[in-house]
């Protein structure tokens, strides 16, 4: 089964009738929504980045049956080469925060990578996407400083709050990953504007429809 996992590019978007189904896991519970895919919003009960349950999240994915995901993530440029309103389809990631993990009680560890045959279907689906490029997480609620943005320009195209979490579990839990970004704003320091999470909220407006036909396109595909 396909699973979709929503935040803030898909917050405005027209969703396809799915049915709400909570699910429990060893590490609390989280609402998704079925129907011949799965969709999880991120930031269900409103809850912020750095307060997320992800290991509820994707543990539910798993237990229903979901076998591969593809993630809509909301990002920052880190580049004046990528502007607001780009889709980036990533192919590497990389952290500067705590990365969650399902194994509390033993030692195990994994590659962690994001799916190559999935982001080359992504890559197939979305032509007007750049596909590549490295995906960098930071802490979240707050934005990145100019410093840290120079620092992580070095490394990454684009800056977020959550793929990387969600990569790292999926693939302790067996599932594929792959992610579709959307570029929301330029990164602290680049653009002349001031950044906001309002002006985030308000490039997922603009971009509705645009979000709301890749996830048929995914869907119409992979499910």
């Amino acid at each position: 089964m396909l699973g979709v996992i929503g935040g803030t590019s898909l917050l405005y978007a027209d969703l396809p009738p799915l049915e709400k189904k909570t699910v429990a896991t060893p590490f609390g519970r989280a609402e998704i929504y079925l129907g011949e895919f799965a969709l999880l919003m991120r930031h269900q009960y409103g809850l912020p980045p750095h307060r997320i349950n992800y290991r509820a999240c994707m543990a539910a994915l798993a237990i229903i049956g979901v076998d591969r995901v593809v993630a809509f993530g909301s990002a920052g440029s880190l580049t004046p080469d990528i502007p607001p309103g780009s889709l980036v389809i990533p192919s590497d990631y990389l952290s500067i925060t705590d990365i969650p993990s399902i194994h509390d009680y033993r030692i195990e560890h994994i590659r962690p990578e994001l799916d190559a045959d999935l982001t080359r279907d992504l890559c197939s689906l979305i032509p007007e996407a750049r596909c590549g490029g490295v995906y960098v997480q930071t802490p979240g609620p707050r934005i990145e400083t100019v410093a840290e943005v120079r620092a992580l320009a070095r490394d990454a195209e684009i800056v977020g709050m959550t793929i990387a979490g969600e990569a790292t579990l999926a693939i302790e839990l067996g599932l594929r990953f792959a992610a579709i970004c959307t570029v929301d704003n330029y990164a602290h320091g680049l653009g002349d504007e001031l950044v906001t999470y309002e002006q985030i909220l308000e490039t997922s407006r603009t971009h509705r429809r645009r979000a709301e036909e890749i996830l048929e396109r995914i869907v119409e595909r992979l499910a």
